[in-house]
Parts: structure tokens; sequence; C-alpha cells
């Protein structure tokens, strides 16, 4: 049995954040039912048509859910949302600023009805404040996070390349859930849980902001290179390929000078005797690194790392990520069914020792409607009359 068999979550989802979430507890074993437009269903089906006709984003966060078709804004519409809500466990959404209250889902008003539910709201910018009525995306979060302004070249800052504030958020609620019910079980209380994208991703903030609180400066965008951690980057080898290694401390910073760079007095050259020193003198250092990778093979550069003990890795296109050795050989890859034909996906990063994790089918718009209702008593007629009056 997984985790949380026998969970169930309503999801008013759509995009990146609450999917995200709600796709972990799906993987644990929850029944995930994602309510959707009628039509067209999430918004995020229509991001992009990459894998065999199908959005990226949609295959990646939606499989092992249960898609159910609702206009909820209609009045029978909100009646089945609310009968499917009394049912389940946790009500998750991600849906615009005070959509969830128009529709009486408040936090306040599910609770007040079953005090016993878990209620999730992720927002942009918060609940409550100045900005918690205004949009948010994961790009402008990171914006306004400062997130751009550490990422990128010295000249010119770059976005992350994922929907690293969405992801942050899902994250959150999907530990805050497990939190909850874990407190439910001890106490028989829900919870009323928010997690802004804002808020998420300014946790992951933490290290750049203490580092200019601390000194008044903010660290400087160096590329693919740590910013406070010299050397620790990409080097090109002779052959025309990248590595890139980290030291993280002084006996590696010893074993390197000896072992790699064939220059052992070099580790207590003033210039390079600590970190700090290291990152100060930056330049004069990375001509010296970048010189002696450029005398090497990538298979002798990785060799010698290896053989001295320092962490390496080679700069892999997603293509090199896709056919990763350690991924065949921990048999990390399983087929996922879609509607269009099955795909590859990872298996969840949660390993339960026995336990095959759920890597159940990408649902089709409104696939488990007549079947869900026919749960909740509604006849074949019924349906068809929903169907008619589109409702469902």
């Amino acid at each position: 049995m997984l985790p949380l068999t026998g969970i169930t979550v309503v999801a008013l989802e759509h995009a990146v954040a609450a999917p995200f979430a709600t796709r972990q507890l799906a993987d644990l074993g929850a029944r995930v039912i994602k309510i959707e437009r009628p039509g067209g269903g999430d918004f995020a089906r229509r991001y992009d048509e990459s894998i065999k006709g199908q959005s990226s984003y949609f295959v990646w966060l939606n499989r092992s859910k249960e898609s159910v078709t609702l206009d909820v804004k209609s009045e029978p519409g909100r009646a089945i949302l609310h009968e499917l809500v009394g049912r389940a466990d946790v009500l998750v959404q991600n849906l615009g600023p005070g959509a969830a209250a128009r529709l009486g889902l408040s936090p306040e008003a599910v609770l007040a009805r079953d005090p016993s539910k878990i209620v999730v709201g992720i927002t942009g910018w918060g609940g409550d404040g100045p900005w918690a009525h205004r949009k948010a995306y994961d790009l402008l979060v990171q914006c306004e996070t400062g997130l751009v302004s550490l990422t990128g070249s010295p000249d010119e800052p770059a976005r992350v390349g994922i929907s690293v504030a969405d992801i942050a958020a899902g994250m959150y609620a999907f530990s805050a859930v497990l939190a909850a019910l874990y407190r439910r079980r001890l106490t028989g209380e829900g919870a009323a849980l928010e997690i802004s994208l804002l808020d998420a991703l300014g946790e992951w903030m933490g290290q750049p902001a203490h580092y200019t609180e601390g000194t008044g400066t903010q660290q400087p965008r160096a590329g693919a290179r740590h910013a406070t951690i010299a050397p620790y980057g990409p080097y090109t080898t002779r052959d025309g390929r990248t590595i890139l290694i980290s030291i993280q401390n002084e006996p590696e910073w010893t074993r390197f000078c000896a072992d790699f760079l064939a220059q052992p007095d070099l580790a207590t050259d003033p210039r390079f005797a600590t970190n700090p020193l290291r990152v100060a003198n930056r330049d004069a250092l990375e001509e010296i690194v970048a010189a002696r990778f450029a005398e090497l093979d990538a298979s002798e550069a990785t060799s010698l790392l290896d053989q001295a003990g320092i962490a390496n890795a080679g700069v892999n296109t997603v293509a090199d990520f896709l056919d990763h050795p350690v991924l065949r050989a921990r048999d990390r890859w399983r087929e996922v069914a879609t509607p269009n034909g099955p795909i590859r996906a990872l298996l969840p990063p949660i390993t339960f020792a026995g336990l095959e994790p759920r890597m159940d089918p990408i649902p089709a718009v409104g696939e488990h409607t007549a079947a869900v209702l026919a749960e909740l008593g509604r006849t074949p007629e019924e349906i068809a009359d929903l169907a008619r009056r589109k409702v469902i």
C-alpha cells in the first residue's frame, strides 16, 4: 500500500504550481480529482505540442490523476463541486485572486462545514497585503525576488531555465499537506494552508539575501561559475569537451593543486591560500586552471580529477541527460500512458524501499467525469443532461 492510499484530493488547478504539488500526492497513492474547464481543460494542455502532440508541461505534471470537466460557475456545476469537496480530505487550488471564495470554497467556508478538511491555497504574492489581487507568473516572481539579477553572465541577467518559482511553491504545498495530514491524524483537526510563490522562492533566496545584507553588496553574476567559491565552474579540455569542477574546502584545494595541476606549491600561494583570496584573485586563478585543462583530453582530465577526489561533471545537454548512464543503470525510467500513446517518464525522486511508485496514465480532458458523477449517485440520464447543458 502506498503511503497516501485512501486520501482523496480535489484540485482546482491549472498551469504548474498546484499541479506539481498534487502530482507528488498522486505519486504517493492519493486519489487526485482534477477539475478542468469543459472543452479545453487546463490551459497548460496547450502550452506546446512537443510530446506526441501534447504539452510537455501537462504530461509532466498530471499523471495518475482523474480529469473531471465541470463548469464551476454554473449552479449545478458548483453544487457538484461542493459534493466532491465534501467527500475529499484535501482541497488544493491555485485559482485567480478571490476565485475560490466566490465559489464558496474559502478556507473559512470549507472548514466551517467540516473542520477536518485540509484546504490549500497557492497564491502569487500572498492572500493578504497590497499585492494580493495582482496576477503572478513564474518569471515575474523570479524578477521580484532578485533571482534574475543573480543569474546569467556579467553582461546580461537571465531567467532560470525552468519554472523555479512554481516548483518551489508546489513543493512547499506538497510538504504542507503531508504535515497537515499527520497533525490531523493526531488531533482530528484540519488546516488552512497558504503558500505564495513569492514566499517560496524568497526562502530559496536565503543565501544571497544574507550575503547582500551582510556585505552591503550583491554577489556578482558569474555565468556557470560560482559567485563566491573558486575554482568552481566549467573548463574546456583539449578535445573541446566541457567539464565543471567544484572545490569546496582546503584539503580538496591542496589535492587539486598537487594531483591535477601538478603545482603543489600553488596551494599555499598567498593569492590562493583561502577561498576568499581565490575569489578575489579569480582572474589569475582561472588562467592557471584553464591552461591545465587545455593540455588534457576530457577522459584524461576526468581520470585525474577522480583520482584526486575532486567533484566534477560533464556539462550536459538535455539530450545527454535523457541518455544518462546513471539513470539507465538505476532503472529510473518507466513508460506512462497518455491519450496519444506511451511516453517515458522518470520515477518520482522519493523512493520507498519495497514499493513500486505509482505511474498511472495522463488523463484526457474529462476522461473520468461520468465515472466520478456516477459515484455521486448521478444516473446516466442525468449525466447526459449535464453534458447537453454544457455543465460538464
